[in-house]
Formats: C-alpha cells, structure tokens, sequence
C-alpha cells in the first residue's frame, strides 16, 4: 500500500481502513471519550494505514510517526507527593528529571487518571497519553491489562521495575537484579555458618516480592522457612523462628525487621549474637531504628535514568534490548554474624 506524499486525506485513509472519515478524525485527535469509543482494532487499523502510505494527514499524527515533541510522560500508580510515599519515589523522579534535562526533554506528569475500586489507571476517557511522545510507568503493582494494552497499541514506555510478559507479550522495563541480592546475602549467611533460614513478606502478587523470595529459595532450598504476611504478630513470628532451630531471618520490609528485632530483645536475645536479621533492600520510607541492619541498596536514581534513556532508544529504533536489570549493592551493617554455638 502506497501513496505519494501530499496526496492522501482524511477520506484516502478512511477508504484504504474501511470506516468512515469521522472515525478517522476521531483517531488522530485520540479521543477515547464514551461517546466516540473505538474499537483498538480499528484504531490499529487506521495507525496501519498512515505507516504503510507514509504519510500523516495532521501534525499530530506526524509527531506519532516518529517526529518527536521532545515531551516524554511520568505515571504513577500510587499518589506521588504524599510524605508516606515521596520517599520511594523522589529517587527514581530525581534520576528520570536528570536524564530527561541531560537529553533535552521535558517532563509532562500525568495526574488526571481517575482512582477506582482503590486504583489509578492509565487507560480512561480523558487520558492524554498521545500529548507525549512516550512514557515511563511507576508503581508497586501495574495491571497486566494497562501493559498488554500499551504493548499491542503499540505506545511507547518503559516500566520502572521488572514487570512480568503481559499475555505473552515481553514488557520493556529498567529494575534492580532482586534475585541475585537476595541470593547473594543468603549465601554469605551460609558462609558464615547457618544452616537453617526463614524469609517474612509475601513473596508473591508482585515481581519484586517474587524475585525477592526466589532469590532466597535459590539458597535456601525449599527447607527455608517462609513466613508470610498471614502470620501476624512479631511475637508469632519470632516463635515460629525459633522453635524451626532458624538462626538467620531475611526480611522484605525493614519494619518486619524492627518489629521482630524488638520481640527477640522481650525475650532475651541479642541481635546478632542469638539471631541475625538481614533486610532485602533499603527501606522505602523514613524509619528510626537503633540497629543498622545488614542489607542491599536498590539504585533507585539509576534506574530512573536508564528508564528515560531506554525510551529515548525506543523512540527512536536503537533499543535492541527492552529488559535491563541493575546489580544492588551490599551493605555489610551490624546485623549479620556467625551463628552460636
């Protein structure tokens, strides 16, 4: 399908598509509104079109076929300026404004996503996604429906953080390497003695909960004990630990961590004499604790920036690879030693 350049129209496209000129219009200008909702195949199928003739019929679908505005777009999941979650975000934001300036892009936030049933959503009749030329997602837990939806329109974004295929279809992210950090503090657990190990958090419902119990399980074995979330109290977990003979307990969240510190201290035990405590990542917000634990950072302003540089890749057809996973880094702390005798 061919056309020369300046001869096609909004009819030329709405004939070679097969609707009408309306539903054309209606493409170009992404109005997703109720009263003009269009079918993604069909919507697919005009975009199709514009590619194939090499043509666009209005600046806005030239600026889609790859003449870039130079605005990339910021989503978050969760809220971004409350104090109980500024702390996990401000890294990532503080590397994606680096990259986004070093490249000579601004940043456009989105925020008029609607929060339904407890969640934002990309996806809803007012969006404006097309305003930028692509986009970085944030946020503990991104619906696989959003992301299948971005991959077959064919939009393009990188995620923040591992994300698992979404039907299938591979998800272009920049996250932390979990399962090696994990693993690899397990294993200098192992080094110094231990034998038998317990992991608290969920381990499931997100990639980064996942990878983090995997990671674990790689050393572990599958005798590691696992106590999830279920189990409520410090003190149930603390007597759960002690009567599997664990000596070493890794830990999801750094509260977990204090919480069952302080239950050992009411019994009697002395941290890490009587039982280590490693925390499987820097803490996400502002915690006092009295003991500096043995850890792993996440570079968090790194994975920002990658995530801008990997979409500029994108947009521009240089990103042979749309999975990058960023080794943490140890942090020895106080927390960790050999077991007693």
């Amino acid at each position: 399908m061919s056309q020369a350049p300046g001869r096609l129209t909004q009819r030329d496209v709405a004939r070679l598509a097969g609707v009408s000129q309306a539903t054309v219009s209606l493409v170009l200008n992404n109005r997703l509104d109720a009263a003009a909702r269009i079918a993604p195949e069909t919507r697919e199928r005009v975009w199709r079109v514009i590619r194939e003739t090499g043509y666009a019929a209005d600046p806005l679908a030239r600026r889609m076929l790859k003449q870039l505005n130079q605005i990339l777009g910021v989503f978050t999941y969760e809220p971004v300026f409350p104090s109980t979650s500024a702390d996990f975000y401000y890294p990532f934001l503080h590397g994606i404004e680096a990259e986004a300036e070093q490249q000579g892009c601004d940043l456009l936030l989105f925020t008029s996503a609607p929060v339904r049933h407890g969640q934002r959503r990309i996806f809803h009749e007012n969006n404006r996604l097309r305003v930028a030329d692509g986009c970085v997602l944030l946020g503990r837990e991104i619906p696989s429906a959003e992301l299948h939806r971005l991959v077959t329109e064919e939009y393009p974004f990188v995620c923040v953080g591992r994300r698992d295929d979404a039907d299938g279809l591979p998800v272009p992210y920049v996250g932390a390497d979990y399962v090696a950090a994990t693993a690899e503090l397990v294993e200098r657990a192992g080094a110094l003695g231990h034998r038998r190990f317990a992991f608290v958090g969920p381990g499931s419902s997100v990639e980064s909960s996942a990878d983090r119990l995997l990671g674990f399980r790689r050393v572990a074995g599958p005798d590691g004990l696992h106590l999830p979330v279920s189990v409520s109290t410090s003190e149930e977990r603390l007597a759960r630990v002690l009567e599997g003979g664990v000596t070493v307990v890794c830990f999801e969240f750094l509260s977990d961590a204090i919480e069952l510190a302080q239950a050992a201290v009411d019994r009697g035990l002395e941290v890490p004499r009587d039982l280590s405590l490693i925390v499987l990542g820097d803490p996400t917000t502002p915690v006092v604790s009295p003991l500096d634990f043995t850890s792993f950072r996440i570079p968090r302003q790194e994975i920002g920036r990658q995530a801008v540089e990997l979409l500029l890749n994108v947009l521009h057809g240089q990103a042979d690879v749309t999975q990058r996973l960023l080794d943490c880094w140890l942090s020895e702390g106080t927390t960790l030693a050999a077991p007693a005798e």
